[in-house]
This record gives structure tokens, sequence and C-alpha cells, in this order.
């Protein structure tokens, strides 16, 4: 009996050590330092090796989503409290507004009407989100300000070449209640 034992305690080990090890470089990656733009800007520069024109094109909108990413990744970095809840919120409020952020991003830039949809709807689901994870820890509410309607223009300098229709941005919440209720849960 002990020698069946033997090859299936090797092939558990075996199993385990190999999870273990992948667990731990998927760890290290996460946690590893965040590429610099340099680096990021040689890698867009090697894929625009074919198009070079397309990724001049799409800087603005790459510049934004950076700033974007860098301020969301800061700001999640939260001293733990104790209060698993707490934490929570204080990690995915930057999260959220860091999507929100972006989604902003890809209305100034973006020329796909179907993204652009999505990206509306990321808007408004984020900042519904937002107060509502802060109201169910007890923190106050900041001061109510207008939704963003229209994303800012772009920087001096950037020109969007699709410029935003003004009935895509002011979508009726009940027309956004009707869409999302004629699409199957996600």
């Amino acid at each position: 009996m002990a020698l069946f034992f033997r090859p299936f305690i090797r092939q558990s080990t075996i199993s385990l050590s190999t999870t273990l090890a992948l667990a731990a470089s998927s760890l290290a990656l996460a946690h590893g330092p965040t590429p610099s733009p340099e680096f990021r800007k040689a890698k867009l520069e090697r894929k625009a090796a074919v198009d070079p024109a397309a990724i001049s094109a799409e800087a603005p909108f790459l510049g934004e989503n950076e700033v974007a990413m860098n301020k969301m990744m800061a700001d999640m970095e939260v001293t733990p409290t104790g209060d698993v809840d707490r934490d929570f919120v204080a990690m995915m409020v930057p999260h959220h507004q860091g999507a929100i952020d972006m989604a902003l991003a890809e209305l100034r830039y973006g020329h796909n009407e179907q993204l652009r949809r999505i990206a509306q709807e990321i808007i408004v689901t984020q900042q519904q989100e937002i107060p509502a994870m802060r109201l169910a820890v007890g923190e106050p509410l900041p001061p109510s300000v207008a939704s963003p309607t229209q994303p800012t223009p772009p920087p001096a300098g950037a020109v969007s070449e699709t410029p935003m229709s003004h009935g895509a941005m002011n979508m009726s919440h009940d027309a956004m209640a009707h869409d999302s209720m004629s699409q199957p849960s996600k």
C-alpha cells in the first residue's frame, strides 16, 4: 500500500510546487515596478514601425490614460486601517475615478460609437458607486458636482478627429435604463 502512495505524493508535491511557483511569479509581476514612460514609448515606437502616424495621432489619448493610470495606482496605495470595509472603499474610489478618467479620454478621442456608449455608461455607473461606497462606511459625501456630460477639451495642440455629437453626450437617464434592461446581465 505504501508503494501506491509514493507516486501520488510525488505527483502532488510537484503539482503544489508548480502552483506555488506560478503564484509567486504572478505576485512578483503584479507588484513589480511599473514600466517607465521611456519603456512604454519605446514599445509604442516598435509598434509604430508599421504606421507611425497612427501612434502620433493617438499620443494625446495615451498621455491622458497614462496620467489617469499613474494617479489611480498611486491613490490606491493605502495604509491598512484594520477595517476591511474602509480599506476596500479607500482603494476602490480611486479605482473608479481612474475608470471615469479613462472613459472621458475615450469620449474625447475615440471613434467607435459602441465603445463611446460603453464609456458613457462607465462614467455614470462609477459616479453612482463612489458615493454609495462612501455612504456604506459612514463617510460624509463631498459637495455635489455636475456629472461630466462632455469631456474637457483636449490639451492645446491636440485635435480630436471626430467631434462629439451633442446628442451622444446628453443621453437621458430613462434611455440608459431602458437600454440596460434590454441587455442581458454581465
